[in-house]
């Protein structure tokens, strides 16, 4: 700090200051040497401005009150960004350059002091004589430079002036700006109006500062012209917006006041009518051109009388008029005429399906026999298969085979019986359940309705959907559905139900014996490639906007995705599978439009990575058999394999996830083979002294069911007959304590993936022997069938050497 900064702290000096300050009224262009400073936030002041300035009264009051002792009142202004700068400022975050200002009608309130500021003009801060509240600071007044060239100086005030004038066009808010400006100062004063100008604008506060920083005329009226051309393009898209928003509400002030006189003018002729005779007159109509039943119309009556006499402006009448609409939605004795022809119905399916010939076959007998009644009548139809199988376009199919509309809503998860059977009229919002919709989006009454997931469904306090259905798919109670809604009886007997399911295993009894099951199992390899190939593939070039030529995929690129990719049951991943491969194919046809792309077994292992499913190598050895299982993505073989651990102490050990069943039907095996070991030709005294371990490979899968009872048995007899069973044969079936071999399920699913791997022997329940006729040629051909009655059976099979 200098020596004389150090003595502009003592407080003698700042008294000198004052009475410097207090001398008798000076002229305008005398200016005060030492001056009080304020610091504002808004933006800075610029000279020649007038303006109300408020600022906090606890801070500044006592400058204030100094400012006011003086004779000429004059106070500067300087501009700080931010609030906190300006409640507590420090030197370093003042600018040099503020404004000189004359204060005038200064008033407190509320803790605030306002005033009146008239800028005077620019003034630097060269020393600091006071460094807290109140600031005071000596002053320096610089000079504008002359300008080179007047005439650029005046080119450049006229474009000022004609930028105003535009912006008093387009805003008559800065009329009253220009007004004082015009009171104080000529339009040929190029600096005045240069400040003038700048204040003008809404620019930032940094902006303003650097044109009141700005000394030469020239860069300011640049800087200032800038802002004026800114400040013109905003005001030009306000009055553009304003202009288009006045415009559109004319239109509608317009349009009402045209409606009004319309009605008026109806009203005298006895041409218009009010909302509540509208509304009776369209239902009516509608009603009119319905076939409904008795009850029915006895219903419409009743509401039609309520609805004459409620008010149309009362919640009442919402609620009727709600009932009337979806009363008069409904399709009452609309039936559309059924297509019997069984030629039709195979073109169809054949069309839309490869594969599933037996299925197919099942919908064609079950379309003759409804042919040869003469109508399709009170048909509850379930399809059960893996997903992706096709259950819900066969469910299309049949509906357009049939000429029918179609239908389709998921019950998965769905917990309200509401759903189905519509909620209570009493309740806000109220709405039919989910068949009275179809039935009024399909416009007939007899469509084609899908339950999809029926599997799924769920119940919870509000009601079982399950027991609600009960009614529904019931070809003895459905001709008088009641939904909850509506209130009266609807006739179901004529709608075709299709359901969809993965298991049957949680669809309660009662609902399961109402439908007829046709059963979807998993496609092979061959039927998988012509899915493909006519179907998938089409559909994914048709979806990318790709021409066949443009890209195309080779029978043995398909075959290799399917078996190293997609080896689920249904197609649903084959297609997931195509459709990355296509979009990888779409991008390298980007890069060379000209050049068709052929895609290669080589180019799937680039498209897709390593294969997923490699060539499982079939398990062999002694102790080691090959089960099969069902799940609900289809069939899958089910190694089993038993190790002796050692001859210490007896004892059996089991792994590989198994449920209680499976744990069950393990321990069955294990002792009917100790019990019979002498008869299968084995050491009696093997099991007293081992310590045998049997597992199921793939760990982190859960397994249950009985379906590998005799598959455990032949592994723990080959363990104990030190024999390797014979090679290349799978097997299922339950065995019971006594030797016997019971029926299991699913051996569509476990013939199919037994063929998947290359096995050409299976070994089946005798009881299942009707399964094996109905399985169609395809899956059958190639494929030696044994069937067991008893264990002893298996053993001559699979230990005859």
């Amino acid at each position: 700090m200098s020596e004389h900064e150090k003595s502009a702290e003592d407080p003698e000096v700042i008294r000198d200051a004052e009475r410097g300050a207090a001398a008798p009224a000076i002229p305008r262009d005398v200016l005060p040497g030492n001056i009080y400073v304020i610091p504002i936030t808004n933006k800075p002041f610029m000279p020649g401005q007038i303006q109300p300035v408020m600022v906090n009264a606890e801070l500044w009051g006592e400058t204030l009150k100094r400012v006011a002792n003086t004779a000429h009142r004059m106070v500067g202004v300087v501009y700080v960004p931010s609030p906190e700068d300006a409640l507590l400022p420090d030197q370093k975050s003042l600018p040099l350059t503020g404004c000189l200002v004359q204060v005038h009608k200064a008033s407190e309130e509320k803790g605030q002091i306002q005033f009146v500021a008239q800028g005077i003009r620019r003034f630097h801060i060269r020393h600091w004589l006071h460094r807290s509240r109140p600031y005071l600071v000596e002053a320096h007044y610089p000079r504008t430079p002359e300008a080179e060239d007047p005439q650029q100086i005046k080119a450049y005030a006229l474009a000022m002036i004609n930028t105003i004038k535009e912006l008093l066009k387009l805003s008559p808010l800065y009329s009253e700006e220009l007004k004082q400006y015009l009171n104080h100062f000529g339009p040929e004063e190029p600096e005045p109006l240069t400040d003038f100008a700048a204040s003008m604008t809404t620019a930032s506060g940094d902006e303003l500062q650097e044109v009141l920083d700005t000394l030469p005329l020239e860069q300011r009226m640049t800087k200032v012209l800038h802002l004026l051309r800114q400040e013109a393009e905003v005001a030009r898209l306000q009055t553009e917006i304003r202009e288009e928003v006045n415009e559109k509400i004319q239109k509608h002030q317009r349009e009402f006041f045209l409606r009004e006189q319309l009605k008026v003018i109806q009203k005298e002729l006895g041409m218009q009518k009010d909302d509540r005779t509208a509304d009776i007159e369209e239902f009516e109509t509608r009603m009119a051109a319905l076939n409904p039943p008795e009850a029915v119309q006895k219903k419409f009556a009743e509401e039609l009388r309520k609805l004459s006499v409620l008010d149309p402006h009362s919640a009442e009448y919402g609620v009727a008029r709600n009932y009337l609409d979806w009363l008069t939605s409904v399709p009452w004795g609309v039936y559309g005429e059924d297509n019997l022809d069984l030629a039709h119905a195979r073109k169809v399916l054949d069309r839309e399906h490869d594969g599933l010939d037996d299925i197919k076959d099942r919908i064609i007998e079950f379309l003759a026999e409804a042919a040869f009644q003469g109508e399709v009548r009170g048909s509850i139809i379930l399809l059960v298969g893996p997903p992706g199988v096709g259950k819900t376009s066969i469910g299309r199919s049949v509906a357009e085979s049939l000429g029918r509309p179609f239908y389709r809503f998921s019950v998965g998860g769905m917990r309200d019986e509401a759903e189905i059977k519509g909620h209570r009229r009493t309740y806000v919002g109220a709405l039919p359940g989910r068949i009275v919709q179809a039935l009024k989006e399909c416009g007939t009454s007899n469509p084609v309705i899908m339950l999809d997931e029926i599997d799924k469904l769920s119940h919870s306090y509000q009601g079982d959907p399950a027991s609600a259905l009960l009614e529904t798919l019931d070809p003895e109670q459905n001709s008088a559905f009641m939904d909850h809604y509506l209130d009266v009886r609807l006739d179901l007997s004529r709608v075709l139900f299709v359901c969809t399911a993965n298991t049957l295993d949680s669809i309660p009894g009662p609902l399961l014996d109402r439908m007829e099951i046709i059963r979807l199992s998993g496609y092979l390899t061959s039927e998988k490639l012509a899915i493909a190939k006519h179907h998938l593939w089409r559909r994914l070039l048709k979806r990318a906007g790709v021409k066949r030529g443009q890209i195309s995929i080779t029978d043995a690129a398909i075959r290799h995705i399917i078996e190293g990719y997609a080896r689920e049951a249904g197609v649903r991943n084959l297609e997931k599978r195509l459709h990355r491969v296509l979009r990888k194919a779409i991008v390298k046809l980007m890069q060379s439009p000209d050049t068709p792309i052929r895609i290669g077994v080589k180019d799937v292992r680039e498209y897709l990575g390593e294969p997923v499913f490699r060539k499982e190598k079939q398990l062999k050895g002694v102790g080691v058999v090959t089960g099969l299982a069902w799940t609900a993505m289809g069939g899958a073989t089910l190694p089993v394999e038993a190790q002796l651990i050692h001859t210490a102490n007896r004892g059996f050990k089991l792994t590989g996830q198994l449920g209680d069943v499976m744990r069950e039907s393990a321990e069955i095996a294990y002792s009917y083979i100790s019990a019979h070991l002498k008869d299968y030709k084995g050491d009696p005294g093997f099991f007293d002294k081992a310590f045998v371990h049997l597992h199921v490979p793939e760990g982190a899968t859960p397994k249950d069911g009985p379906s590998a009872g005799i598959t455990m048995a032949t592994a723990l007899l080959s363990l104990a007959r030190n024999q390797a069973p014979k090679a290349g044969v799978a097997m299922t079936g339950e065995l019971t304590l006594t030797g016997q071999v019971f029926p299991v399920g699913g051996i569509r699913e476990k013939v199919v993936a037994a063929r998947r791997q290359g096995i050409r022997e299976i070994i089946l329940p005798e009881a299942n022997r009707g399964d094996v006729d109905e399985l169609p040629d395809y899956v059958r051909e190639g494929i030696t069938f044994h069937f067991a009655s008893r264990f002893d059976d298996v053993f001559r099979v699979m230990f005859s050497s």
